[in-house]
This record gives C-alpha cells, sequence and structure tokens, in this order.
C-alpha cells in the first residue's frame, strides 16, 4: 500500500507539471509549425543524394504521440532505423539517387543498429554509387558506420574517437542501505546478474566473466569490419583505442589511414557539386530517409491484398499499461494476425531486455497460436533479445541475429523490497495490521519474508525457470538439459549464440524480410502495430522543428519513467541487467 500510495503521489505531482509544460510547449511548436508550413521543397526527380543525419537517438521505427509518456520522450531529433535501412536499400536501384552522404553529428544507436546501417551502405556500394561522410568530430558510433564509404572527411580542427567497448552497471546497494531499503532476492541462474545493483556494490565474477566474453566478441568484429573496409591491420585499430587516437593532431589521422582528407563542410558540398556536374548557384538535392520514403512510397502499403506482417516489440515486457511491450496489448494483437487471412507470415522484431515473466509467456503463447496456423514465423534480434526478449523469440521457425546482438539470459528472478528501516528509523513512520491467516499481508513492503515465504518464492521461481528452459528446448529442438548448461541467466554475443544454437542465421531485419518473401513468394510486407499519423505528430515532426530543444520535458522525463517502471512491474522478472554499453 506505501509502495502504491507513494509511487501514485509523485506521478500525480510530477504529472500536473508535466502537463502544464506541455500545453505550453504544444501551443508555441503549433504556432511555429503552422508559422513555417508550405516551407518544404522536397525533390526525388533531379540528382538526388540521400543524406543519412547520424545525429539524436535512432529509434526502431516511427510512431505517433498520442499519450502524456509520448510527448514526455520527444525531442524532435529521432530518426527511424526501419526508414534509414529502407531508403538505402531502394536507392540502390533507384536512379534518381546519386550517391549517399552520410553527415554525422553524434548519434546515439546501438552496435547492432550501426552494424545493420553499414550492412545495407555496403549492398548499396555494390550498386557502382559513391557513398561520402562527414563530422565535425566522429563519435565511436558515427566511424562504425562510416568506415564504409568510399571517402571519409574531417574537419581540419575536428577528432575521431575510437576507444574500444565498456560495459557500465550502476550499484544501489548503498543508496539502498542508507536510505533503509532491503532488496529481497529470489533467483535462478549463476550468470542472471539484473538483481546484483540491488544486493552488491560491484560485479560478481560471473558477471565479469559474461561481459568480458561478449564485449571481447563484439569488439573483434566491429575491429573486423573497420578492418576490411579500411584496409587496415586490426593489430592498428586497437592501437587506435588504446592511445586515445582522439588527441592526435587531424593530420595524423591521414597516416593512420582513419581519414581520407581534412575538408570544411562546404568543401565537402562543393566537391558532392562538382561530382554532378552542378553550377555554383545550384544546391544540393539533399532528401532524408524519412522524405526518401514518404516520396517513395516505401513502408506504406494496403493490407487489403497478401502480405507479411512485421511486428515490432521493443522495450522492456510489461503485464499491461502504456509503453513498451504490453501483454495484453501485444498477444490479442498477435492473434489477430493468426485470424487475419491476408497475412500470410510474420516477421517479429525484438529489440527487449525482457521483463514480466508473466507477460512474456502469454506473448509466447499467442505466438505458438499463431505457428499452429501453419503460417511461417520468424525472429529478427535488435541490439538486444535477452530474457524475456529470448523467451517470446525461442519458438520461431528460424531466429537472425547480428552477430553483435546481445541474448540468451535465460533465467528468473523476484525482487520485494522491504522498506520498513527507511520508515520507522528514517523517516518514524510505523505500520501495523491484522491478519486473518499466516500470510495474509504477503508481499509486504514494510518486513521482511519469513523462512516460509522465501522458501515458497523459490519455489515460485525454479517453477517458473523450468517453464523457461522447457520453452527454449522445445523451440530450439534441443533437450532442457542443453539448454539449462548455455542458461543460468548468461547473456551471450550473437557469434557464441549461433555457435551454441540459440540463433540460426546472421542477418538485419531486411534480410529476414527478404528470407521470408522468397520462402513464401510474397512481395509485400507492412509494419506493425499500424499507426495513423495524428495532427499532433504532424506538428510535431515539421522539418522546421527538427532543431527545436524541449528542455523541461527532457528534465523530467526519465524520473517519470522510472516512476512508471516501478508501478508496472511484475514481482516475477525475466530480464536482463541494465548496462550501458559505449
Amino acid at each position: 500500500m506505501m509502495k502504491k500510495f507513494l509511487t501514485a503521489m509523485l506521478g500525480s505531482i510530477a504529472g500536473f507539471w508535466i502537463s502544464l509544460i506541455i500545453l505550453v510547449i504544444a501551443f508555441v511548436v503549433f504556432a511555429i509549425a503552422i508559422g513555417s508550413s508550405g516551407n518544404s521543397d522536397i525533390n526525388l526527380s533531379d540528382k538526388g543524394i540521400l543524406e543519412i543525419k547520424l545525429s539524436g537517438s535512432i529509434l526502431e521505427r516511427e510512431k505517433p504521440i498520442e499519450t502524456l509518456s509520448d510527448l514526455q520522450s520527444f525531442d524532435g531529433k529521432s530518426s527511424y532505423l526501419n526508414d534509414i535501412i529502407s531508403s538505402i536499400i531502394s536507392a540502390k536501384d533507384d536512379d534518381k539517387i546519386h550517391g549517399i552522404f552520410i553527415n554525422c553529428k553524434g548519434a546515439a544507436v546501438g552496435i547492432s543498429g550501426c552494424q545493420e546501417i553499414f550492412d545495407a551502405l555496403k549492398q548499396f556500394k555494390s550498386s557502382g554509387k559513391w557513398i561520402y561522410a562527414y563530422a565535425d568530430n566522429y563519435t565511436e558510433s558515427d566511424y562504425i558506420i562510416s568506415c564504409v564509404a568510399d571517402s571519409i572527411f574531417l574537419n581540419p580542427v575536428g577528432s575521431v574517437d575510437i576507444h574500444g567497448l565498456s560495459a557500465t552497471t550502476i550499484f544501489y546497494k548503498g543508496l539502498l542501505d542508507k536510505i533503509g531499503v532491503e532488496a529481497q532476492i529470489v533467483k535462478v541462474g549463476t550468470y542472471k546478474s539484473a538483481v546484483e545493483p540491488f544486493i552488491l556494490t560491484q560485479m560478481s565474477e560471473a558477471s565479469k566473466e559474461q561481459q568480458k566474453h561478449y564485449l571481447g566478441n563484439i569488439w573483434n568484429f566491429v575491429c573486423g569490419n573497420i578492418s576490411s573496409a579500411r584496409k587496415v591491420d586490426n593489430t592498428n585499430i586497437n592501437m587506435w583505442a588504446d592511445s586515445l587516437v582522439f588527441t592526435e593532431s587531424p593530420n595524423e589521422y591521414i597516416n593512420l589511414k582513419i581519414i581520407d582528407k581534412l575538408y570544411y563542410y562546404n568543401d565537402v558540398k562543393n566537391m558532392m557539386r562538382n561530382k554532378l556536374q552542378l553550377k555554383d548557384s545550384e544546391e544540393l538535392n539533399f532528401i532524408s530517409p524519412k522524405e526518401y520514403c514518404s516520396l517513395s512510397n516505401i513502408l506504406k502499403q494496403s493490407t487489403s491484398s497478401d502480405h507479411i506482417a512485421v511486428l515490432y516489440a521493443t522495450g522492456d515486457i510489461v503485464d499491461s499499461g502504456d509503453g513498451g511491450i504490453v501483454g495484453d496489448v501485444m498477444a490479442p494483437q498477435i492473434h489477430d494476425l493468426a485470424k487475419d487471412e491476408k497475412v500470410k507470415g510474420l516477421i517479429l522484431r525484438v529489440n527487449s531486455g525482457g521483463g514480466s515473466a508473466f507477460a512474456s509467456e502469454q506473448i509466447w503463447h499467442a505466438l505458438e497460436e499463431f505457428k499452429a496456423t501453419g503460417k511461417p514465423f520468424y525472429v529478427s534480434m535488435g541490439d538486444v533479445a535477452a530474457s524475456g526478449g529470448y523467451y517470446i523469440s525461442c519458438g520461431a521457425d528460424k531466429i537472425y541475429a547480428s552477430p553483435t546482438t546481445l541474448t540468451g539470459s535465460i533465467g528468473i528472478f523476484g525482487i520485494i523490497p522491504n522498506v520498513k528501516q527507511l520508515l520507522n528509523d528514517k523517516l518514524g513512520v510505523t505500520t501495523d495490521n491484522v491478519n486473518t491467516n499466516l500470510n495474509g499481508d504477503f508481499p509486504s513492503f514494510t518486513k521482511p519474508m519469513t523462512d516460509l515465504q522465501k522458501a515458497k518464492m523459490q519455489q515460485l521461481i525454479e517453477r517458473g525457470y523450468e517453464t523457461f528452459t522447457t520453452r527454449c528446448a522445445n523451440g530450439r529442438d534441443m533437450s532442457v538439459d542443453s539448454v539449462k548448461l548455455i542458461a543460468e541467466g548468461r547473456v551471450w554475443d550473437g557469434i557464441s549464440a549461433k555457435e551454441i544454437g540459440l540463433i540460426d542465421e546472421f542477418g538485419g531485419l531486411y534480410d529476414v524480410i527478404s528470407a521470408m518473401k522468397d520462402s513464401t513468394g510474397i512481395s509485400t510486407h507492412i509494419d506493425y502495430p499500424i499507426y495513423e499519423s495524428t495532427i499532433l505528430n504532424q506538428i510535431l515532426t515539421a522539418n522546421s522543428l527538427s532543431n527545436v530543444e524541449i528542455p523541461s520535458i527532457k528534465d523530467y522525463k526519465d524520473y517519470i519513467k522510472i516512476i512508471n517502471r516501478i508501478k508496472s512491474m511484475s514481482h516475477i522478472q525475466c530480464k536482463m541487467e541494465d548496462i550501458e554499453i559505449k
């Protein structure tokens, strides 16, 4: 009760102020949009250049801004992976697109997202068309993508940051001790490190072991891409990383073969203008992926004809509510796709570290019912498809992932906080209760679990683990004992996952779509859920607003997200540890 009261109170207070801020901002934004409408001058008919602007967050796909939480997360600068990949692939054979310009400004994108863009650009190069990249300063993500370019240009006073990979975990044990909160943990899996931030102050040896393994494999793969693209040895790339190469003189980058030339932005534009034989007075015809998809009618297909459904499952898995993968929304949606005669196959695009074990089971069951119709079911894994994300993937006919995908984490845990010390000793708040039965108030947040309650919870968790491993065994055509040998909550990189049988093939989303089109003979695919663009969405995503800052929302949204996450989290979790890889 106390937890519900505190979260409800904090959510209400924050929600009030955010709502007020949003109303003011929405009015201002609306006025700007109306004032700037009609200024778009997009032309796909003459010497087009597809401009991939690596800036801000690169999300899986766009969705309309319909709820308060959607508006809280809106930053006006996000771009979308499905727009970028589909535009690159389509531009390959489009005579109106003469080349690609990668304009690097610091993209927030996972390693597997980088890999999918890299692979699409590599495929584009086979057309004989050119790719140029430019940055004032290259971040590591920018460079991982840009290294595939024919020429890499850098501002004469710029830098290139290549430092390798690291994984950072934040631990809350010291804070919880100070405020008097005990995280009561029940779990199965030696490597199930998602609970460690609440009970330890540093990584366990098992957690360090798995992180060193998958980070090492991912970095070696990334180095292989750079090595192949830039014609340099892996040893050199590691030397760049170890020597803090971003501190080097820009001229040294040319000697090291990190870049090709030092140009200012206008120099690059003039070079492209000359390549296209344009006059000095003629402007370059830059087209963004979003504009190109819109003009070319990419991703906009009618559901009235036979098609393949691409269903996006991104974010935390929760039982109900808004945002993430919502069990009581996605399961019915899968049932609808199974009954739809026009849907001839399903591709589940998973980018999730998991969440609720109950919701994961419901989605798994709905997918099994889809398979029972005889329609093919494939999975495409993004940056991460682990724990609950793997639970909902394991039954697929085929599982595709990037070599840099994080997956596995087959394990389960439960957390019940005990805030007795916080209330009694820190705040001077006491509670008392009357029960009709021994465990009438369980789970209670105001007192520790009894031995019986701990034993019963452990029994529940172990039963959940048996269910999870059985689902994986049946889906992957393995014995339960074989699954348990690679389970224990351990996270695997895509390379290792393929070796031990957790995935089938390497490839990005559009490789999976191509494979299913070949197997079904169906040429059309449609993204689900199908979103209708709202007026608010059109206003907020107007081109003129790409540089509009919304600091007030950005300041508060992370706190509200935490509150909402606590409110929606179920006691039993199939979830991977939250780590920051950079």
